[in-house]
């Protein structure tokens, strides 16, 4: 039998019929708490992502990876099978008998034709717990409809609210949503496991991107609901604090993050204006949000004159919050994430696998998993070996084209 490793979750089975990001974000995370997840994918192609490239890792074999999937399925064990065919759903269907968790993002009622619906598979197995991924939900007008999430991103509000004052509205530059909704997908599935302990019965978990995402505007969504009128855009300000933006300095950006009135009277007092500390226009957040358009001018013609790392350490010096903008390579390659060891790598067969780690610690030790991303259809002999099955029987089974 193939194990995970010790962890919170160690003894959990989770079978993953999820792809692209949301539902692979989760079944990650589930791995790396100590979960075992068995990904169930095509024969042929396996998960989208796998082709959602470039950039590529080049294996050996001319075998190439996306670099889209390697960051969502690590942890895992790959199972290939075509759900298409009734021996294919049986197999899963006995996988789920043993299982814990069933993590799926098919449109609705797209397993109900397999037998492999979550009403379906509890029938089987009372103690399962099943989590949907939808777009928009299990019921309502939308549900029928599939989601991307750039598009929820849309629709849900975020873009509005991204971007330019002038400018075209913006995406979020990762798939936001989808990370989010994967959290929440764990959230509810680890509330379901603890209820399990006292009830013995699994339940269904519904999580859509478009609940996420709305919930999610935070105190974007609030500022509507109470004022009446829909926030906009503000480029790289803050609808709520001032001064919290990005600023030009001599040689590059920085970004400004003053969080209350204390830490404003000491950058005042930096620029060579302690005076706006008791101006009444200036002295509280909520005057400065007032009159953000003529404080603003005035703190970014301070910045001008000298360079970013100039004043960082200034502001660092008088804890003011203020950091750099940098790049992706910048961040990764920062002390502090260096540090905290977020960047690592896995090895699998000789090949060098970059990740980045979990950033849930555990007595001061992450939690994530070193097993690497599976190549498709990786331990498809080892599970059906372990459910019971010959070496002729698979042989038959991939003959049929039923496992790749």
């Amino acid at each position: 039998m193939v194990t995970q490793e010790a962890g919170p979750l160690a003894g959990r089975v989770v079978l993953d019929l999820s792809r692209v990001l949301a539902g692979p974000w989760a079944g990650q995370l589930l791995a790396d708490l100590g979960a075992r997840v068995i990904k169930i994918e095509r024969p042929g192609s396996g998960d989208d992502t796998r082709g959602w490239g470039p950039p590529w890792l080049e294996g050996e074999d001319d075998l190439r990876e996306a670099a889209y999937y390697l960051c969502a399925n690590r942890g895992k064990q790959s199972l290939a099978v075509d759900l298409t065919q009734p021996r294919g759903q049986a197999l899963v269907r006995e996988l789920a008998e043993r299982a814990d968790i069933v993590l799926e993002n098919f449109k609705v009622g797209g397993l109900k034709r397999y037998g492999l619906d979550y009403a379906s598979l509890k029938a089987c197995n009372p103690r399962l717990i099943g989590c949907s991924i939808t777009g928009f939900g299990q019921d309502g007008p939308y549900a029928h409809r599939p989601g991307y999430d750039f598009m929820i991103q849309a629709l849900g509000g975020l873009m509005s609210v991204t971007g330019e004052v002038e400018g075209m509205p913006m995406k979020v530059g990762v798939a936001l949503t989808d990370i989010l909704t994967g959290l929440y997908a764990t959230i509810g599935v680890l509330a379901a496991l603890d209820e399990r302990e006292r009830t013995g019965l699994g339940r269904h978990v519904d999580v859509a991107l478009l609940d996420v995402q709305v919930a999610t505007l935070a105190n974007q969504a609030l500022n509507a609901l109470v004022s009446g009128r829909d926030p906009q855009r503000q480029g790289n300000a803050h609808p709520n604090i001032v001064p919290y933006q990005a600023f030009a300095c001599a040689d590059g950006y920085l970004v400004l993050t003053v969080g209350n009135d204390a830490q404003f009277a000491r950058l005042a007092g930096l620029l060579g204006q302690p005076e706006w500390a008791s101006d009444p226009h200036y002295a509280t957040n909520g005057a400065r949000v007032s009159h953000r358009d003529s404080l603003v001018p005035l703190i970014a013609a301070q910045l001008l004159t000298r360079s970013r790392n100039e004043w960082l350490a200034e502001f660092e010096a008088l804890g003011i919050p203020a950091g750099p903008i940098n790049t992706i390579s910048e961040a990764l390659n920062d002390p502090q994430i260096r540090h905290r060891e977020m960047v690592t790598h896995l090895e699998r067969d000789g090949l060098r696998i970059p990740q980045v780690a979990n950033p849930l610690r555990f007595d001061g030790e992450s939690r994530t998993s070193r097993q690497p991303p599976p190549t498709l259809g990786q331990d498809s002999d080892a599970i059906l070996t372990e459910m019971g099955l010959s070496t002729a029987d698979i042989a038959q089974l991939r003959e049929q084209g039923i496992i790749n």
